[in-house]
């Protein structure tokens, strides 16, 4: 297939703001800006995959035209955090008359929560000094990173997790360019692993595609190294019911056997018990636990013996309310 040899994420990424899935109400306002003619500085925040780089570079092509890249440039904020990088190349690149007939030009500061308070401050005067010839949109996944004096000058726009809708709505859409075929388990897995993420939807279609034409549900799991969701209930019901043996046998093979990251299976675990009925107190200690082993593996434990502890949290909080 001619689709597998560019990374799709690249390849389907909407080119107009029209085309953007699951941001409805960010997209009208922004398209009111292009109408306008006009642009304050903005701040997208929110979490990875959801369309803030996508929604940027589409607002410049819609402002420039066919100049856009004359009068657009990207930089990551994460590749150099320090002073130096506002003062040199952002300071370069905002102080230079826009072209081809724009008036202003526009700087996209991807990562910009990655930048040092000083860094931040510099940016504020620039910012300031350079208004007239360049608008800034800074990209970040926590605004509260972001210092208030950038927040003040900034429209803030917040990029929600995509919802079902949106992710399935693009995966079909790839999948009727790519001519694959995804069932109705396949769709609900990739919506699974995505978690509002749809770059890590589009990832894990296109890594089932290389495998079939026709893609499912098993297939997504395993491309993503995923658990069913019914394999990490499973797990949970023999903690619950007191059998410590059976949940430890049940997170060997997922762990060992499949292969599933320490901090995903946790991941996975969370999402699970905050959907699940189950005795109040003791959800409430088993995601304390969750918590714990979370923090304890951030901090460089072993993960084989804070997993088993884990399980064996579960089971000694199951036993004190059955």
């Amino acid at each position: 297939m001619e689709g597998n040899h560019t990374i799709w994420i690249e390849k389907y990424r909407p080119r107009k703001l029209d085309d953007i899935v699951g941001q409805k109400e960010i997209v009208v306002r922004l398209q009111s800006y292009v109408k306008s003619g006009s642009l304050p500085h903005l701040l997208f925040t929110g979490s990875a995959g959801v369309g803030k780089t996508t929604a940027a570079v589409a607002l410049a092509r819609e402002f420039f035209g066919e100049a856009w890249h004359m009068n657009f440039r990207e930089m990551n904020a994460s590749d150099e955090r320090g002073i130096d990088v506002v003062r040199n190349q952002i300071k370069q690149f905002a102080r230079t008359s826009p072209l081809a007939g724009a008036t202003f030009k526009i700087l996209f500061l991807d990562e910009a929560d990655a930048l040092t308070t000083d860094a931040q401050a510099a940016l504020r005067r620039t910012m300031e000094t350079y208004a007239h010839t360049c608008r800034f949109i800074l990209s970040c996944n926590y605004s509260s990173k972001i210092i208030d004096p950038i927040q003040s000058r900034c429209a803030i726009y917040r990029f929600r997790p995509l919802d079902r809708d949106a992710v399935v709505e693009e995966v079909q859409r790839i999948a009727a360019a790519e001519g694959l075929t995804v069932t109705e388990g396949g769709l609900d897995a990739v919506v699974y692993v995505a978690q509002g993420d749809m770059r890590k939807a589009i990832n894990a279609l296109q890594g089932a595609a290389i495998v079939s034409p026709t893609i499912d549900e098993s297939m997504i799991y395993a491309i993503t190294s995923t658990a069913r969701p019914e394999e990490i209930n499973e797990l949970l019901d023999l903690a619950v019911a007191g059998d410590f043996d059976g949940a430890e046998r049940s997170l060997e093979d997922l762990v060992r056997g499949r292969g599933i990251a320490p901090n995903e299976l946790i991941n996975q675990c969370y999402r699970t018990l905050i959907k699940r009925d189950m005795n109040r107190t003791l959800k409430v200690e088993m995601i304390d636990a969750l918590g714990e082993t979370d923090f304890r593996l951030s901090e460089g434990a072993s993960s084989e013996i804070q997993l088993e502890a884990m399980v064996a949290r579960f089971v000694l909080s199951a036993q004190k309310y059955t």
